[in-house]
């Protein structure tokens, strides 16, 4: 399950784990931020703290073609 929420900076997206209890325990929800300028992805971690990593929209545009791609090295051209 997702939520989707407008603020007025930002979009707020937290994704909620609704794994089968059988299968293991559940992780914490992954909340993501949306900016004009960057993506912050945050979780909860083990000792109750925020873990926060932010990607440029430039690495967010990496991350979405290297899902798609075999293994190797690659460079995407800026323009």
């Amino acid at each position: 399950m997702f939520t989707i929420e407008h603020d007025f900076d930002a979009t707020v997206i937290t994704l909620i784990d609704e794994a089968d209890p059988d299968t293991g325990p559940l992780n914490e929800d992954v909340v993501i931020l949306s900016f004009d300028d960057r993506v912050v992805v945050e979780q909860v971690g083990p000792d109750d703290a925020v873990v926060r990593i932010t990607l440029s929209m430039h690495q967010l545009t990496e991350l979405r073609l290297a899902l798609n791609l075999p293994e190797g090295n690659y460079r995407i051209e800026r323009g």
